[in-house]
């Protein structure tokens, strides 16, 4: 198994995947074997994974070659069973949707992100033989964001679960958002660095990270 994130991600990671995992193993026999990586990094990609970047990476420059230092689909199920992917809270800052929504456009809106989701699950049944998990976005703090930016990422999150998912496939949704929102617009204050920091603080991370790794055994074992 392997989990791509970038620093939200990495403080999930932090809170204790690797542990839970050698914990599990030990108590119910199993081998289980997950790593994490940074997603797309910094150089000389960039530091984005938001959904045109891994329409960019997986879709537009599929195969059995790296693009830009990184790993394809085609090279990522070849080496791992399970693919767990994620995009960190910037995400959520979701402007307007444009007259001309585009699978290649970079611009963060509903329609662009349904189209590059579209496209990136079209990419994943290609490989039945493995298990996708898809995070649902990171949520930011009340004090980094605005109410129409938080009310369009809900809605994207919300399309995800809701309608994007559908049953007896190879794609699994961990809702995230949901974890930080607990229903709301926000992430709470309460899980999170600070008022005006999205990224999840290590009591939150903990939690997650916990939850986190059930999720990812439940879906190997078909539960």
């Amino acid at each position: 198994m392997i989990f791509l994130h970038h620093s939200t991600g990495g403080n999930i990671w932090d809170g204790g995947v690797a542990d839970w995992f050698t914990s599990y193993n030990s108590s119910n026999g199993t081998s289980y074997q997950i790593t994490d990586q940074e997603f797309p990094k910094d150089s000389p990609y960039g530091w984005e994974n938001y959904p045109y970047d891994y329409w960019d990476i997986w879709v537009n420059n599929a195969g059995q070659s790296e693009y830009q230092q990184e790993p394809t689909l085609e090279i990522l199920t070849g080496q791992y069973n399970t693919i767990v992917w994620k995009h960190c809270y910037p995400v959520s800052d979701i402007e307007e949707d444009s007259s001309s929504p585009s699978v290649s456009s970079s611009e963060k809106t509903v329609a662009n992100y349904k189209l590059q989701y579209n496209a990136l699950k079209e990419k994943m049944l290609d490989f039945p033989n493995n298990n996708f998990i898809v995070w649902t976005g990171a949520a930011q703090v009340q004090g980094a964001t605005s109410s129409e930016y938080a009310v369009r990422a809900q809605e994207f999150f919300s399309w995800v679960k809701n309608e994007w998912d559908e049953p007896g496939d190879n794609i699994y949704i961990w809702d995230f958002y949901e974890l930080e929102t607990e229903g709301g617009l926000y992430l709470k204050n309460s899980y999170a660095a600070s008022s005006d920091d999205s990224h999840p603080n290590s009591d939150f991370s903990a939690m997650a990270a916990s939850l986190f790794s059930q999720r990812v055994v439940d879906v190997i074992e078909g539960r």
